[in-house]
């Protein structure tokens, strides 16, 4: 069983990121930063006062037009204006996905705000405290014979960095609280996504008091599109690494300025 979490970056790289899709080999893929303007198709523009970044207008369709055999869920942390090409306005929905595919009977599903709760946003994005949520889904591995629970985290964007705070303490006990509600006695667990902290953050002590241990640690986790020095976003743990057959924090091609994380169970 193949699992991938990558930072999607709302598809800006969407001529690298379409073909790899259609040969990563996820049966479970976890994205962050997937939009979606309903009715709008091809490319839109994100601006908040920090950036300008060009993205699809819907990605979960694209992406679901690339892995036909695959569940596609869909949760929302808040929606805010994009422009088209022509200039006009649009409502965008932004937040998490996570495809599951049809090989896996899907058994379980849970999404909750680790940080706020859905927002608004109709004229601008604001560049820091935004809300953010986590999606589980807890699948059974019919190869392994096991229920394996997957959760797909965003964590929360401070402008004053990656340091902890008051508010990304919350988010961690918030995020135990939903990852010990989704699975069950015995799940083999894991955990991924654009965690938005360093490798030292007291997040990691939090959620190994609920038996997770984490495989990136101080790797790099960005690539070539992203041109500051501090190199840590992403992360994935697990609830017992001796059941990881491999895990890689993939570097080429480049989707994303996010390196994918892949984790073969």
């Amino acid at each position: 069983m193949r699992i991938i979490s990558v930072n999607s970056w709302g598809g800006a790289l969407f001529d690298e990121f379409a073909p790899w899709l259609d040969t990563c080999g996820a049966d479970v893929l976890c994205l962050q930063e997937v939009a979606r303007a309903p009715g709008l198709h091809g490319w839109t523009r994100f601006a908040d006062a920090d950036r300008s970044l060009p993205q699809r207008a819907d990605l979960m369709a694209d992406v679901t037009a690339h892995l036909p055999r695959h569940q596609g869920l869909f949760a929302v942390s808040d929606t805010g204006p994009v422009r088209d090409d022509a200039g006009r306005t649009h409502p965008q929905d932004f937040g998490l996905a996570t495809f599951v595919s049809a090989d896996l009977p899907l058994v379980g599903m849970r999404s909750a705000f680790v940080h706020g709760s859905y927002l608004h946003h109709p004229d601008a994005w604001p560049v820091s405290d935004r809300p953010r949520n986590a999606l589980s889904v807890r699948v059974h591995d019919r190869e392994a014979d096991r229920f394996v629970t997957v959760v797909n985290l965003h964590g929360l964007r401070d402008a004053q960095g990656k340091n902890d705070t008051p508010a990304r303490r919350v988010q961690a006990e918030r995020l135990a609280s939903l990852i010990t509600a989704a699975r069950e006695p015995g799940d083999l667990t894991i955990v991924a996504g654009d965690f938005n902290l360093l490798p030292g953050s007291s997040t990691f002590q939090v959620l190994a008091d609920i038996g997770l241990t984490d495989l990136v640690r101080e790797a790099d986790t960005r690539t070539a599109h992203y041109p500051k020095p501090l190199r840590h976003a992403s992360y994935l743990l697990v609830s017992d690494p001796g059941a990881v057959k491999h895990f890689e924090i993939v570097t080429a091609p480049e989707v994303s300025d996010h390196r994918p994380l892949l984790l073969d169970l």
